[in-house]
């Protein structure tokens, strides 16, 4: 006799276990119950037809009724909900479009999923501008309203899957997006410092970006939206993305028993605590593959799975629901975000050991045209099982997060993933894979090779006065300037200079992203000193420390007029010099390197137009050119590439060019004070006020002996070799500064003191600070700093930090510039 088998609810579950078991049983009587429109669509494609990129509405629309009837012989009904189950009877209650029927079951399937989470708030009721993403009737709501009312600002609140998709749709429609999130990051299955790659990657994308934020109403019909903190959000657009809530009302009144959420507790084979109940999908708890807790993961994959598997099941083939990993992948606009496993904090939650590694390899050769960086995390136990892995980059970033999710589920150990064949031509991957990389890392630390330290330790190793030792090129340091008080000795030169070096205290290497940072912690380690290398090195660690309230694009108001945009800088003309720079595929510092070397050839008010795939490059390439005397003329993230245009230098104005005289209208002055002299240094300050007082823009730059005059007293910097001689011989800051003539051993500035008491004048720390305060910029000269060791934190606080196209980009706007 055959059985009938009845499942309420569709899409991914409910459709799977139906056409499984007709598969497995010709003779089973199978009925479907749907309480939307649809038996089966591509809710995960949902926030991508909001945003265009699916056409086609019907595209979504995975199986009709009319299929699963046909090519299936099951009995849909749609339009129809369960409102009470009888399990003693065996009987359900259905309202459906004709009125209430019963029916009976000899096996039922619970794939009733979760609805989203709508907070009970205040003024909620009287927006009608505020919607949901679960269903096609959802975002056919919202594209109406898009359409019907010319939406062009929207407020996405939550940082999900659902609410990132959302965020980058409504921007491929054009409209300005606020995302407001409650936590301190978005993508919670990613950790810190991966998330804050994703917080840079939207403000890029002129996402206004609100982190620890929480909503709290609404006023006039929706069109503000208000938050714990900051001012209401002017929004014609709401998305509501906070999360979902297990469907498991109807199981409740049943007697089926669920947890404190609300999912429904089954065992291994989707049985509930009453017989011939089953259940699947978004409403149950599942085991976690990693910790072994219950939790919710409403993921479209394990849906699927557990479909197939309790077909099986109720068709007298053993399967047990297999532990779920979680695995899951995001497109934030040309980034995808993609993890495996437990994070950092839910093996902290559960008490679980580990260890991290990061890397930021390339996803194919960095020869081969289209590669691009890659920023690859992962966490194992000491025993080296894989825990999970997290990885964020423009391409083939999935296939190394599908490699370790198998890795994992086979339970190899960490330093296996250096024995994993990966299929390789240059298009497709390196010879050495970044999922091999990894676990040549992990071998390396498992046998004490290499210890490590990780990026949320240097601050307060920083703050301890440890030693810091970076190893990168001085061109990086443009660009990405040194921890403060590191000590700079580039790789090549090491073996060189290592009596510069402490031989008592640990030594912190760092490099741009770890591996040179390893190649010289191996050096050191092997001549007797304590090296740890700075785990995914300054990139992992500069990652971690963006603040996204400090990046917030500026939103125009009114949005009834056009935005302005940026004014675009003057072409230069045809007969100008102009260079393609392709540096895509290299890895930082390579692009920086590349426009450097490019651009040393060429003259002044020349143009180099370079592509970069490192998202990095955005801001390497404007701290650079300020460092340099270069102007950055355009700087655009497009698609998955940076392309920024510099032009060299300044262009002498053709008048000068041919020799003839130009009449300047310039003000101010500028001063480079050479000398370290009291006297000189007195009177550099008193020219500078003076100039300052009659509004001028005024500048010192200090370089050489003149750096003694902004040395702050009493600081005391570990330091050896000539550093430490000039230490010893130079002054220890203004107060100690000689006279250039009388000085007799410090009694002609002792003098020179008095008589500056005597007439009401300004000691010479005095006039420094009066200085400041006048608005005098200062600047220190990087390049004398480092030749003399001198460090940041021996200087005075205000002063600014710059080379000699620092002052002669100043000079070249002042009236006025002396040598003292």
């Amino acid at each position: 006799m055959s059985k009938r088998v009845v499942i309420i609810g569709g899409v991914a579950g409910g459709a799977s276990v139906a056409t499984r078991l007709r598969r497995l049983d010709e003779s089973a009587e199978i009925v479907i119950y749907e309480a939307g429109p649809y038996i089966s669509f591509a809710n995960c494609g949902l926030p991508y037809y909001v945003g265009g990129k699916i056409s086609e509405r019907d595209n979504l629309l995975v199986e009709s009724v009319d299929d699963m009837q046909q090519d299936f012989n099951i009995d849909v009904h749609v339009n129809s909900t369960v409102t009470a189950i009888d399990a003693d009877q065996q009987q359900l209650t259905i309202q459906g479009p004709t009125g209430s029927i019963t029916d009976h079951y000899d096996e039922l399937v619970l794939s009733i999923g979760a609805t989203p989470v709508v907070p009970k708030l205040p003024g909620l009721s009287d927006a009608n501008n505020v919607f949901t993403v679960r269903t096609v009737p959802d975002v056919d709501q919202i594209t109406a309203y898009i359409d019907d009312h010319h939406a062009k600002r929207a407020t996405v609140v939550g940082g999900g899957f659902i609410g990132i998709e959302m965020v980058e749709n409504l921007r491929r429609r054009g409209l300005d997006v606020t995302l407001v999130e409650a936590a301190s990051q978005v993508m919670p299955n990613f950790d810190t410092e991966m998330a804050q790659e994703l917080h840079e990657h939207l403000q890029l994308n002129e996402v206004r970006l609100l982190l620890n934020t929480k909503l709290t109403g609404f006023s006039d019909h929706g069109q503000q939206v208000l938050v714990d903190h900051g001012d209401p959000i002017a929004s014609d657009l709401v998305i509501l993305a906070i999360g979902v809530k297990p469907n498991s009302q109807l199981a409740k009144k049943a007697g089926i028993e669920t947890d404190q959420r609300g999912f429904i507790n089954v065992t291994e084979h989707f049985e509930t605590n009453l017989a011939h109940i089953y259940a699947l999908g978004d409403v149950i708890n599942v085991t976690d593959a990693i910790t072994g807790q219950k939790r919710a993961i409403p993921l479209a994959g394990p849906a699927n799975r557990q479909g197939r598997y309790l077909a099986d099941q109720l068709s007298g083939i053993s399967r047990e629901n297999p532990a779920v990993l979680g695995t899951s992948v995001a497109k934030i606009f040309a980034l995808t975000a993609a993890s495996t496993g437990a994070n950092e904090r839910s093996l902290k939650a559960a008490g679980i050991d580990y260890q991290a590694l990061h890397l930021h390899p390339q996803s194919s050769a960095s020869y081969y045209p289209g590669a691009a960086p890659l920023s690859l995390k992962v966490l194992y136990a000491p025993d080296g099982r894989i825990l999970g892995a997290q990885a964020i980059g423009t391409d083939k970033v999935t296939k190394r997060i599908d490699i370790i999710a198998t890795a994992i589920r086979f339970n190899a150990k960490v330093n296996e993933l250096a024995d994993v064949e990966v299929a390789y031509a240059p298009p497709y991957a390196s010879a050495k894979d970044p999922v091999n990389f990894a676990g040549y890392i992990a071998d390396d630390l498992q046998h004490g090779l290499v210890k490590t330290i990780q990026w949320h330790q240097v601050d307060d190793l920083l703050a301890s006065g440890a030693t810091f030792l970076d190893v990168r090129n001085p061109d990086e340091l443009l660009a990405n300037p040194k921890l403060p008080g590191a000590i700079n000795i580039p790789r090549n030169q090491i073996r060189d200079r290592l009596g510069e070096l402490p031989g008592d205290k640990p030594i912190y290497v760092y490099c741009a992203v770890g591996l040179r940072g390893y190649n010289v912690s191996r050096i050191l380690t092997q001549n007797g000193l304590d090296a740890y290398n700075l785990d995914g090195g300054l990139k992992t660690y500069r990652t971690s420390q963006y603040d996204p309230s400090d990046q917030q694009p500026i939103l125009v108001e009114e949005v009834t007029e056009p935005i302005a945009e940026t004014p675009t800088p003057t072409a230069p003309s045809a007969n100008t010099p102009h260079v393609d720079l392709d540096a895509c595929g290299l890895q930082c510092p390579g692009p920086i390197v590349k426009v450097k070397n490019q651009m040393a050839d060429m003259p002044a008010g020349s143009t180099v137009t370079v592509t970069a795939s490192d998202f990095g490059f955005h801001k390497d390439i404007v701290a650079w050119a300020q460092a340099t005397g270069n102007q950055v003329m355009t700087n655009e993230i497009q698609g998955n590439q940076v392309v920024a245009t510099l032009q060299k230098g300044a262009a002498a104005p053709a008048a000068q060019a041919a020799g003839n005289t130009i009449t300047t209208t310039k003000e101010g002055t500028t001063i480079v004070v050479f000398d370290g002299d009291f006297d000189k240094a007195i009177a550099s300050l008193i020219i500078a006020q003076g100039a300052a007082a009659m509004g001028q823009p005024v500048t010192m730059f200090f370089t050489f002996w003149g750096l003694s005059v902004i040395k702050k007293p009493g600081v005391k910097v570990h330091k050896t070799g000539l550093a430490k001689a000039f230490d010893i011989a130079l002054p220890k800051g203004a107060k100690k500064l000689p006279l250039s003539k009388m000085n007799v051993f410090g009694a002609g500035r002792a003098m020179m003191k008095q008589l500056m008491h005597s007439n009401n004048v300004d000691q010479l720390e005095t006039m420094l600070q009066k200085a400041q305060d006048a608005g005098v910029k200062m600047v220190a000269c990087t390049m004398s700093m480092g030749l003399m060791g001198i460090e940041e934190e021996e200087l005075i606080d205000g002063v600014e930090f710059g080379g000699v196209a620092t002052y002669l980009g100043d000079a070249r706007q002042r009236g006025t510039n002396l040598f003292i």
